[in-house]
């Protein structure tokens, strides 16, 4: 029997001990920029790579959107570097799933969260998560993440399947 994990909305304080939420809400973070034209929100999450030879990777992934309830079958992490999603064309809401543990994923700390479309995330090194989900329309994420094209990049395990679904009352 699979284990039904309810979407709950993504807020800064319940997401913290995976990583941060960026957004620009952050008025003790921010100043004018461009002459006036423009609120800058300065520190908004730390970018850890804990390699010197790993470089930044800069990448986009398209996401298609993905049916509810969702079988989350994997988690993977990445042991030496924060990795950031940022959507680019989002109309709509993504899942965000997460997991504490060590070498394998703690499956009782194993949370998912409904970003909306402005926002934001990070994920702190080795913590675990399911690759982005996308929900209601495709959606392009830019991604940012410290690689070195080895295996110790990422490390990817199959989990216990757990279904997430987001209840009717979560829409953002």
């Amino acid at each position: 029997m699979n284990d039904i994990l309810i979407a709950e909305p993504l807020t800064k304080e319940a997401y913290a001990p995976y990583g941060n939420v960026l957004e620009a809400s952050t008025p003790q973070h921010s100043l004018i920029a461009n002459q006036g034209s423009a609120q800058r929100y300065n520190w908004l999450s730390e970018l850890i790579n804990k390699r010197s030879h790993a470089k930044a990777n800069l990448c986009v992934f398209r996401c298609k959107p993905r049916e509810l309830p969702f079988n989350v079958k994997i988690l993977e992490k990445h042991p030496n570097s924060t990795q950031m999603f940022v959507p680019m064309n989002a109309k709509s809401r993504y899942l965000v799933v997460v997991s504490l543990g060590g070498d394998t994923p703690d499956l009782s700390t194993l949370r998912v969260f409904v970003a909306s479309s402005t926002q934001s995330i990070t994920y702190h090194p080795n913590i675990w998560h399911h690759p982005m989900i996308a929900l209601d329309t495709e959606t392009d994420f830019v991604c940012l993440v410290y690689e070195d094209g080895s295996a110790g990049d990422t490390v990817v395990v199959n989990v216990k399947d757990s279904l997430c679904t987001v209840p009717a009352r979560a829409k953002i």
